[in-house]
């Protein structure tokens, strides 16, 4: 089984990263639902699993890409620290993300075959 990790660093909204990011995992998810598709949200990334996200009309939406993804079987995680710098807590996250840690980041790196970064 190919195992994928996706690194995503920057805010949901204002560049297309997080989109993109999320993009190919919603892709690879459907072209190869073997794969293991793991999702790590760091620094202004956190707020990509925030619940509650509203976008205008005929606009992407990063939540409904987060969930979307979940849903296909990737696991997603935040960096906690990250997280708690920005007043992003567990209660206010999507169902189906959790809280990371550094070393969870460097376990699923080291696991990985692959690695994209955004």
């Amino acid at each position: 089984m190919k195992s994928i990790l996706i690194l995503i660093n920057d805010a949901p909204y204002g560049t297309e990263k997080a989109y993109n990011g999320l993009r190919i995992a919603n892709q690879i998810a459907k072209d190869y639902p073997e794969a293991e598709v793991r999702i790590f949200l760091m620094a202004d990334a956190v707020g990509c699993a925030m619940k509650s996200q509203v976008t205008p009309n005929g606009y992407y939406n990063i939540e409904r890409m987060v969930h979307f993804s979940i849903q296909k079987g990737a696991k997603v995680k935040l960096c906690g620290t990250c997280a708690q710098a920005r007043g992003i807590h567990a209660h206010m996250l999507i169902e189906g993300a959790e809280m990371g840690t550094l070393a969870q980041l460097t376990q699923w790196v080291a696991e990985s075959e692959k690695q994209l970064v955004f």
